[in-house]
């Protein structure tokens, strides 16, 4: 510790010191574990995150567990030995980007979606919060954290590689080849395994701990490199790639962990490269028979890879245990490892030259096919891994046309999937638009995206601060904590460059990995600090020379830790009970439906009003309120209930749809259908019924359409 004596001396910043000592991680154990819990809970439970009811469930877990970390923090009562509140800058920028998605409400052409994508902004909110408040709580168990993150992920990717194992008995209806659960969604499941790798990186390299676990990485990596490439994840292993080239580049404890991250890769290796060659693992809707013969086959190579990598693993670390290496075979590997990484990129510019066209001609056409909308979409095969265009193009124009419908405010957060089809050139039903910069650009315009520009900036420069990147701090000893820092941090950021390239923030579990990791990491407060003092500041808090002048106002407030706590709370249960709207709304509309089977059509309609009244910004409880009182025989009532939905979603084709159909079947109005059915035609001109509809009024009228039917008003 003796080198922690002057961190700031000029000999200190013009040698790169590195200090490992031994911490004290007792009680860490339990942290990883709620934090392993809580990743693979997360993870099954609200899968992809299109379910509605299964996706807020856990939305409220986020928002309550967040607010009570946050209420624990505040009714910790402040000593002079407490560090000052770290991550204010980050939390406010967070929260003006949350406050104004729930304000697109007031402008969306979908509010009703609008209002579910708040909800889902505010949950995000709570856990970067709750990673604030965490990091203050048990500032000492930062291990655990990191532990805790690796185990959940690990934990996902076994699972979703034990759905290849027993085909029969976990995965019997799967018609892809590609792993896809707990997500029902590949990408997901690639991104989850890149999550991992930083922390088992850090478990390989760290000089604390159990020689026998730490080995326990060797293994575990492979298994993660095995998850990723059975996913298909072009987006998930260039993150990956990003991110451990940016870990490599901070942490100075390179030799172990290029030793575990060789071993994965070339313990993973062949049993991939089997894998790729069997039908029953790559093929979509493979028979069962074969699937369930690959897949056991599959299983006893996993296991010994993982057997024959533990062994290494405990051999290497014993190894070095004993007889550490010398610091000139430290440099003699670094510099191997450094060669053979310039090596790579030589070797790619050669086989480009060697290809057709040369490295021009290859440039263009990666460029060419990366983004043109009308690229054909590579299959679901391990070429894919190698193929460079993708459908994001065309989801990417998309979205860039909805933007330019609103290019300041967008068209309010999560229209893109219903605004979209008035732009869409194919009949599939999206969602999302496969990157956070292109759907926020859509959603919520250019200040979404300054809002979005400016939590990200918030967070970097506290975190470069955090983590000792910063210029001023480059000199400054690595102790065991900084790895970790740089570890979570890493995570964060390997989740940021996978969401600009695909829908991964509108997945719960991989949303909160990352955002968890990036509280913790700007709630730990910089680097210089906790170096000058680890034992605690020896001044009140407030008093740091180098807060900024938002952590001094924060700590220059009386201690009414008490009522901020309850405040804290209250917000979090009326958030919570606003989340869980929509779901009851659902409910509602499902015990309406019930009613009417039993042949009580008034008591029906009562309840489906009920719904209206839960979810008031949505069309579909109107939809279905209108399709009980058409049953009940009350066509003016329903029409109102369609020309309500309308009002609420004017770019939604179907709203005009399920009028149009109304006015021509029940209330004989061929003339007001024909209206609705063209309006319907424009927000949706390539769907099939689109055509149809209007040939069906026109001729019902006694006429034909005009040629360019257009959107009437509501």
């Amino acid at each position: 510790m003796s080198s922690l004596a002057d961190p700031v001396s000029p000999s200190a910043r013009r040698r790169r010191t590195i200090t490992i000592p031994i911490p004290d991680v007792s009680g860490s154990a339990g942290l990883a574990t709620g934090v392993a819990i809580a990743v693979a809970a997360a993870s099954f439970a609200a899968a992809g995150g299109l379910r509605l009811e299964r996706t807020t469930n856990v939305l409220i877990a986020m928002m309550l567990a967040g607010a009570g970390l946050v209420a624990a923090a505040l009714l910790r009562r402040p000593r002079t030995s407490e560090w000052p509140l770290y991550g204010g800058g980050p939390l406010l920028a967070f929260a003006v980007l949350a406050v104004f998605t729930a304000g697109s409400i007031t402008w969306s052409l979908v509010p009703g979606d609008s209002w579910i994508e708040a909800n889902r902004t505010m949950a995000y909110l709570a856990v970067f919060a709750g990673g604030i408040a965490l990091a203050r709580l048990l500032p000492g168990r930062w291990a655990g954290m990191v532990a805790g993150v690796g185990i959940g992920c690990l934990i996902v990717c076994i699972w979703a590689l034990l759905t290849k194992v027993f085909p029969a008995s976990l995965a019997a209806d799967e018609t892809y080849a590609r792993l896809r659960e707990p997500f029902a969604y590949w990408n997901s499941v690639g991104l989850m395994a890149a999550l991992g790798v930083p922390p088992m990186l850090w478990l390989a390299a760290r000089r604390s701990g159990h020689a026998a676990v730490n080995a326990l990485a060797w293994p575990a990596m492979s298994v993660l490199f095995v998850c990723l490439m059975l996913s298909y994840s072009r987006g998930a292993l260039a993150a990956l790639v990003i991110g451990v080239g940016l870990w490599m580049a901070i942490v100075p404890l390179r030799l172990r962990a290029l030793g575990a991250l060789a071993a994965g890769v070339l313990g993973a290796a062949p049993v991939v490269a089997w894998a790729f060659s069997q039908d029953g693992l790559t093929t979509d809707k493979a028979p069962i028979a074969a699937r369930v013969d690959a897949g056991h086959e599959f299983g006893a190579l996993l296991v010994l890879m993982a057997a024959v990598l533990l062994v290494a693993g405990l051999v290497a670390h014993f190894a070095v245990a004993q007889r550490p290496p010398t610091p000139r075979t430290r440099r003699m590997a670094g510099r191997a490892a450094l060669g053979v990484l310039a090596l790579l990129p030589i070797v790619a510019l050669i086989a480009l030259a060697r290809a057709d066209g040369g490295i021009d001609g290859q440039v263009s056409k990666t460029w060419h096919q990366m983004t043109d909308p009308d690229a054909k979409t590579p299959a679901n095969t391990p070429d894919r891994l190698t193929a460079t265009s993708s459908v994001r193009a065309r989801y990417w124009k998309e979205a860039l046309d909805v933007h330019a419908t609103s290019p300041w405010v967008g068209t309010g957060a999560g229209a893109f999937a219903t605004v979209r089809t008035r732009f869409r050139t194919d009949t599939l039903a999206v969602r999302h638009a496969h990157g956070y910069v292109v759907q926020t650009l859509a959603d919520l315009g250019w200040a979404g995206l300054a809002a979005s520009l400016l939590a990200a900036l918030a967070w970097l420069m506290a975190a470069a601060r955090a983590t000792g990147v910063h210029r001023r701090d480059r000199g400054l000893p690595f102790d065991a904590e900084r790895v970790g820092m740089v570890t979570l941090a890493i995570v964060a950021i390997i989740f940021a460059f996978h969401s600009a390239v695909d829908w991964t923030w509108f997945v719960p579990a991989n949303a909160g990995v990352a955002i968890l990791c990036a509280g913790w990491v700007v709630g730990r407060g910089p680097l210089r600090h906790r170096l000058e003092h680890p034992d605690g500041p020896a001044r009140p808090p407030g008093t740091w020379p180098h807060a900024s002048r938002l952590e001094r106002f924060a700590n220059s407030v009386p201690p009414l830790h008490g009522l901020g706590a309850a405040l804290v709370l209250v917000l979090a249960l009326a958030a919570a009970w606003t989340a869980f709207q929509p779901v009851r709304a659902v409910h509602a509309s499902d015990a309406a439906f019930e009613r009417l089977d039993q042949g009580q059509p008034d008591a029906a309609a009562d309840i489906a009003r009920i719904a209206t009244q839960r979810d008031p910004l949505a069309a579909d409880p109107l939809f279905e309120l209108a399709a009980i009182d058409q049953a009940r025989g009350r066509a003016q009532d329903a029409e109102a209930a369609l020309e309500k939905a309308v009002q609420l979603e004017p770019a939604s084709a179907e709203a005009w749809r399920r009028l149009g159909e109304l006015r021509l079947t029940a209330l004989e109005d061929p003339k007001g259908a024909l209206s609705a059915f063209q309006a319907a035609y424009y927000l949706d001109p390539h769907a099939p019924e689109s055509t149809s509809d209007i040939l069906q009024a026109a001729r019902a009228g006694g006429g034909m359409p005009s040629p360019t039917p257009g959107a009437p008003a509501p």
